[in-house]
């Protein structure tokens, strides 16, 4: 059985992209709806096998399974970079946290703080790019440090997008 198609209007029940994550991703957009609910199993059903394993005392099944989580991670930060990126845009434009982040204690407006992890998440991909040379998109902007701008931000964000459309449509078969 293959997994259900949506439109882009029905993505995730509850979720209706904006306009602009829609013109961001195009028709890659129904793919991240599909990878919302996927995500968050997959987090969970790793983590259950991993302390199973453990729990059981079966080392090398915790072995093989760390393996296997590390080569999936540069596939899990760009899933999560584009859903949280998606997400944001849903938010519209605006600025984010400062880095380093300290809690004041007052509340942060959703947008500013899903911009700011969509941001931190798109780093986190940069510098995995950078390490391993996995781009496949082109030029790798650079890593986020204290202090950065918005628009550093807003760079390794695009960066992140152009690395998920470019994967898409290596796979895309419609």
């Amino acid at each position: 059985m293959s997994a259900p198609r949506f439109s882009p209007d029905e993505l995730w029940p509850g979720w209706t992209p904006s306009s602009t994550a829609q013109a961001a991703y195009g028709k890659h957009l129904t793919r991240i709806g599909q990878l919302i609910p996927a995500l968050l199993y997959t987090q969970v059903m790793d983590r259950q096998g991993i302390t199973a394993a453990h729990t059981a005392g079966c080392q090398d099944l915790v072995d093989s399974q760390v393996r296997s989580l590390v080569l999936e991670c540069r596939d899990d930060l760009l899933e999560t970079a584009a859903v949280l990126d998606a997400l944001a845009l849903c938010h519209g434009h605006g600025s984010y946290l400062p880095r380093p982040y300290q809690e004041t204690g007052h509340p942060v407006p959703s947008g500013v703080e899903l911009r700011t992890d969509a941001s931190d998440v798109a780093d986190q991909l940069v510098r995995h790019d950078q390490q391993h040379g996995t781009s496949t998109s082109g030029i790798i902007p650079a890593p986020l440090e204290d202090g950065c701008t918005d628009s550093e931000r807003d760079a390794v964000r695009a960066y992140a997008r152009r690395e998920w459309i470019t994967a898409q449509e290596r796979w895309d078969v419609d």
